[in-house]
C-alpha cells in the first residue's frame, strides 16, 4: 500500500512539487499558510487540512517546503505543529534551505517522538520543480533515505544520498556558493559584451556551447538580455541563503569573498526595491557601478532601476508568492 503524504508550504516551488506527487498516484493532503494556495490542488484531488496537526495525522510521509529555519520550526513544533499528529516511524522530509546545525537539532526532537526525519532541499528553480527534474541532496540514515526514495523521485530527478542529517543543508549551501559565484560572472560578463558592441545574443550562444556554459547562463542569460526579472528564485530568498552560507562558513573560518561580495549587491538592489526580483537581476547592481545597461544604450539614473522600472523591465511577482513561502 503506498504511503499516505502530507505537503507543507505551497510557494512557486512545493505547489509544483505537491502537483507531481499527485500525478505520481499519491494519496495527499496539504496544508499552506495562505489557504487559497490551496484550492488548486483540492480541485486537482488533493484533500486539504485545518493544521500542521491535522494533516500530521493522515500521514505517513510528511514534506515540508517553507521559507527559512524558523518557518520549518513554526510547522513542526510551533502551535498546532505537525509534531503533535505525527505517528512513531512517521518521516519527515524537509525540503526546505535552513541552517544545517538547526537541522540536527530539529531531527534529534523528532527522533525523541520515534519519527523519522530526512533534510533533502532542492535546486532547479520553477522549472525544474514544475518538470519533476530537480536535483535534491539528501541527509539522513541510509534506511529512512531508501524509504523516501519512491516520493523523492516523484519530483526531482538527481537524487543524491550525501551524509548524515544536515548533510543535506550543507550541500545546498555549496550549491548556493556556486550558483552566486556563476550569476556574479555572468552579469559582469554580458556588462562587458555590451559594452564591446557585440549582438548579445550571438555571444550567448558563442559561449554557451563550451567551457563557460552552466544551467545559469542557459537558463538566466537570454532573461537579462530580454530585461525579464520574474523570478524563478528573489532576492530575497537568495540573501536568506547567504545568510545561511556566510554564518556557517564563519563558524568554520572559511572566507568567502564571492559570496560576501553577491550579498551586498544584493542588499544594494532590495535597498531599491528589487526583493522579489530573480536572482540574475544582480546584473543591476553591476550596471550600476559601471553605467552601463544590458540591453540598451541608456545609463543608470539617480535612482536606480529595481521596482521602479527606471532601467527597465522588471515584472516580479511579490515575495508572498514566491519560491518557498507559504
Amino acid at each position: 500500500m503506498a504511503e499516505r503524504i502530507g505537503f507543507i508550504g505551497l510557494g512557486i516551488m512545493g505547489r509544483a512539487m505537491a502537483r507531481n506527487l499527485l500525478r505520481a498516484g499519491y494519496q495527499l493532503t496539504v496544508w499552506n499558510r495562505t489557504a487559497a494556495k490551496m484550492d488548486p490542488l483540492v480541485e486537482a484531488g488533493a484533500e486539504s487540512a485545518a493544521s500542521p496537526v491535522a494533516l500530521a495525522r493522515h500521514c505517513d510521509v510528511l514534506v515540508v517546503c517553507v521559507s527559512d529555519t524558523p518557518d520549518v520550526e513554526a510547522v513542526l513544533f510551533g502551535a498546532d505543529g505537525a509534531a503533535g499528529g505525527l505517528r512513531p516511524e512517521s518521516l519527515v522530509i524537509d525540503c526546505s534551505t535552513i541552517s544545517p546545525s538547526r537541522t540536527r537539532e530539529l531531527g534529534a526532537k523528532l527522533r525523541e517522538r520515534e519519527v523519522l526525519m530526512l533534510d533533502a532541499p532542492v535546486s532547479g528553480g520553477s522549472e525544474g520543480a514544475s518538470a519533476g527534474t530537480l536535483s535534491i541532496m539528501v541527509g539522513g540514515t541510509e534506511t529512512a533515505f531508501r524509504r523516501a526514495l519512491p516520493v523523492l523521485r516523484a519530483m526531482g530527478k538527481t537524487i543524491t544520498h550525501v551524509g548524515e542529517l544536515g548533510a543535506g543543508q550543507t550541500v545546498k549551501l555549496v550549491n548556493q556558493i556556486l550558483v552566486v559565484g556563476t550569476m556574479i560572472s555572468m552579469a559582469e560578463a554580458l556588462v562587458f559584451a555590451q559594452a564591446g558592441g557585440v549582438d548579445l545574443g550571438k555571444a550567448l550562444a558563442a559561449v554557451s556551447g563550451g567551457a563557460a556554459s552552466s544551467w545559469s547562463l542557459t537558463h538566466r542569460g537570454p532573461q537579462v538580455i530580454e530585461r525579464d526579472f520574474r523570478p524563478g528564485f528573489t532576492i530575497d530568498l537568495q540573501q536568506k541563503d547567504l545568510r545561511l552560507v556566510l554564518k556557517a562558513a564563519d563558524e568554520m573560518h572559511v572566507p568567502l569573498q564571492v559570496c560576501s561580495t553577491a550579498f551586498h549587491y544584493y542588499r544594494v538592489l532590495q535597498k531599491r526595491g528589487g526583493g522579489g526580483e530573480g536572482n540574475h537581476a544582480i546584473v543591476k547592481a553591476v550596471e550600476l557601478l559601471s553605467g552601463i545597461r544590458v540591453g540598451g544604450d541608456r545609463r543608470p539614473g539617480p535612482t536606480g532601476e529595481c521596482g521602479s522600472g527606471a532601467l527597465g523591465g522588471s515584472t516580479a511577482t511579490s515575495q508572498a508568492d514566491e519560491t518557498e513561502q507559504q
